[in-house]
């Protein structure tokens, strides 16, 4: 199982708007066969896995992360029956299909197969982290990431920023970009500092990174980084409804893609994400963008990097102020890890349950 875990997070923020899913095949004590869900989603990792091993599959036992799917598309046949028809002798699942219309173990019981289930459980279900939360609440699994000086700061008082973490973090934040369907930033980040978004690791990834800016009235410069490369790599722009139609109309001649929320409602936002077929969503906005996604608890992982640096308080903090003013109203996280990258040390938070 720690094989197809390994080869289901190679797969991480390319396989939308399905899991990233891995599948090793032992027969006689050996692996015969390995497999991960295909970039864009398609083929499943159990068949591809399947496709490798030939006739050496039948009699033989397969580790799959996620328990696999027993619906029919209008794609392809569910994996269920590519498991069975192989003659597949035993499952050993990780983390059971949050999708209510799947009961893939069940149909494998049914079918003869000995079947086992939770194995690694826990590591499995945090890679299906965004397609479950797209099937139970209809919203991404969504990364806030910041880097500050140790007292919270992300800009100078004059919005000098560039830069206040190391090499090394900044290396480290391609490849969060790379394990995530999207990298969203605010109509601010955007006129400051005119970002690429995109992850800049030579054959990290092969799918297409989608590029989100919150931008309410369509203020994104026509001649910004990001709509200069729209035709090349996709960029969305997520505007109030009464945004400049002639601005909204020359993005999209740029190749924009262009999504309608009423103004300054994050939720509705990033519901427009999830309906689009995004997962996984990482957000690299400044302070207004964290407050906008933290207020409504909307962030589910904090990354957090920390320079070994203080700005003081005329300096820009790292979030803007959302109305806390008692203790039990702020939005608190659990620590996960941290490491050190450079001088910089990297903090990785989860959302309380």
């Amino acid at each position: 199982m720690r094989g197809a875990l390994a080869l289901a997070r190679r797969g991480l923020g390319q396989t939308a708007p399905n899991p990233s899913v891995g599948c090793v095949i032992v027969k006689n004590g050996s692996v015969i066969a390995r497999g991960r869900t295909a970039d864009g989603g398609r083929p499943h990792a159990e068949v591809q896995a399947l496709r490798e091993a030939g006739e050496a599959a039948r009699g033989a036992t397969a580790y799959v992360t996620l328990e696999p799917c027993s619906h029919r598309s209008k794609i392809s046949p569910p994996c269920t029956e590519a498991l069975i028809a192989a003659g597949i002798a035993r499952v050993v699942i990780g983390a059971p299909d949050p999708n209510p219309a799947v009961r893939g173990a069940a149909r494998l019981r049914e079918a003869g197969i000995e079947v086992s289930e939770g194995v690694l459980r826990e590591e499995c279900a945090a890679l299906i982290a965004g397609f479950a939360k797209v099937m139970r609440e209809a919203l991404p699994w969504v990364t806030l990431k910041m880097a500050s000086t140790l007292d919270g700061i992300i800009a100078t008082a004059t919005s000098e920023s560039q830069w206040i973490t190391g090499p090394e973090s900044r290396r480290a934040v391609h490849a969060m970009r790379g394990a995530h369907d999207a990298v969203m930033v605010g109509i601010g980040t955007v006129l400051a500092d005119d970002p690429a978004l995109t992850c800049r690791l030579a054959g990290y990834r092969q799918a297409k990174l989608v590029r989100v800016v919150l931008d309410s009235k369509a203020l994104t410069p026509l001649g910004s980084q990001l709509v200069r490369t729209a035709s090349e790599m996709p960029v969305w722009v997520v505007h109030a409804p009464e945004a400049d139609a002639e601005k909204l109309a020359a993005l999209q001649a740029q190749g924009v893609r262009l999504l309608a929320a009423p103004l300054h409602d994050a939720t509705a936002a990033l519901r427009l994400l999830a309906q689009a077929g995004l997962t996984r969503v990482f957000c690299e906005g400044g302070a207004s963008l964290a407050a906008a996604l933290l207020e409504p608890r909307l962030v589910d992982e904090v990354a957090w990097f920390h320079a070994g640096g203080i700005m003081g308080a005329d300096g820009i903090p790292a979030v803007k102020a959302f109305g806390v003013q008692r203790l039990p109203a702020m939005p608190r996280f659990r620590l996960i890890s941290h490491r050190v990258y450079g001088d910089d040390i990297l903090t990785i938070y989860g959302k309380m349950a």
